[in-house]
């Protein structure tokens, strides 16, 4: 073979060898485009009035997705206990990336039960009130739980529990078993009676026009007229403020003081893509999610000087009381038995 047949068959084999290259790379391109279009898939679980259309779940989703370049799939069930009964009775087949809705109530429960794993969220920037360094778990709000009137119905509102619960007036609030809420109100009858809860409890029950699975059913019978006080927040009023312009709603204001909740996120123990689940926890106490949540979820930011409408500077300051995570966690089922025989004679 010459010389030039030589270069010639060399070159004939490079151009077959570019050819079959480029044919491989072609055939490979769809599939490395679909891996590329892919994105990943963060799935929370929290509250279903947190995924309305009002509450704060579609605005975050759509800041925090711009951001990731991934897909923020919330999961809602009925409230904040019932967060954590899924997550538990799922162990480790859980979808749960991040559980959003948990509180102070429930922090120790759910610690100790192994739900949970360790976060590393930047926590300086919260507010100092606070007072948090917890490794597990992240506060994204908090609030004070209160009784809601119609002040152009009532002129005189109860100003304190015990008026309240020796009262005729109808009340409505939620089961400690499902709600956070009806927790609060559990925490807050054993702070101000102690050992002299179950009496209060049966009282409170002659005048009891249900017990809710959740705060969203037993607020919207509310809003209809179904009681003349229903269990839910010292902000609830900010919303009709601000959303409605109705200035009729108020917070009864108890001279015993009100029982405080942090609401919290924690990525599940089960999760396979913590760096993302960190992310989204940091992002919920950026300043962009803090002036989201107030006005949406209808809670206290946990950050100083997040951007806050005028009208929370009109609701009231109660002082607090109650429990610490600790012996809340101790006391919990407890006190759910005890409330349990007392409202059901």
């Amino acid at each position: 073979m010459t010389r030039l047949h030589t270069e010639m068959f060399q070159t004939l084999k490079q151009k077959k060898l570019v050819r079959k290259l480029l044919l491989a790379a072609s055939l490979l391109l769809p599939v490395t485009l679909a891996h590329a279009s892919e994105k990943a898939e963060l799935t929370v679980y929290t509250y279903d009035s947190f995924v309305s259309e009002w509450g704060p779940g579609p605005q975050l989703k759509t800041a925090f997705e711009a951001q990731c370049n991934c897909s923020l799939n919330f999961i809602a069930v009925e409230d904040g206990v019932s967060i954590l009964n899924r997550a538990r009775i799922e162990g480790k087949k859980t979808k749960a990336d991040v559980l959003l809705g948990l509180d102070n109530v429930l922090i120790e429960t759910t610690r100790q039960q192994g739900l949970v794993q360790e976060h590393n969220t930047d926590l300086s920037g919260l507010s100092a009130d606070l007072n948090w360094n917890d490794k597990h778990f992240v506060p994204f709000d908090y609030g004070y739980f209160a009784f809601i009137y119609d002040s152009s119905k009532i002129s005189q509102p109860a100003s304190s529990l015990e008026e309240l619960i020796n009262s005729d007036a109808q009340v409505i609030y939620q089961d400690p078993r499902t709600s956070t809420p009806g927790q609060g109100l559990m925490t807050w009858m054993k702070a101000v009676y102690g050992d002299d809860a179950p009496a209060q409890w049966k009282k409170l029950a002659g005048h009891t026009v249900t017990v809710t699975k959740g705060w969203w059913e037993a607020y919207s019978m509310f809003l209809e007229g179904g009681s003349d006080y229903v269990l839910s927040y010292t902000t609830s009023p900010a919303y009709h403020l601000i959303a409605e312009g109705k200035t009729q709603y108020k917070a009864a204001l108890f001279k015993e003081g009100h029982v405080a909740q942090t609401e919290v996120a924690a990525i599940s123990r089960y999760s396979d893509q913590p760096e993302l689940a960190n992310e989204f926890l940091s992002f919920l106490i950026s300043p962009e999610a803090q002036k989201i949540i107030p006005v949406t979820n209808w809670m206290l930011p946990v950050i100083d000087n997040a951007e806050l409408p005028a009208e929370f500077g009109q609701l009231i300051q109660p002082k607090t009381i109650g429990f610490t995570p600790e012996e809340l966690a101790e006391k919990r089922s407890s006190w759910l038995r005890e409330w349990r025989q007392a409202a059901s004679q």
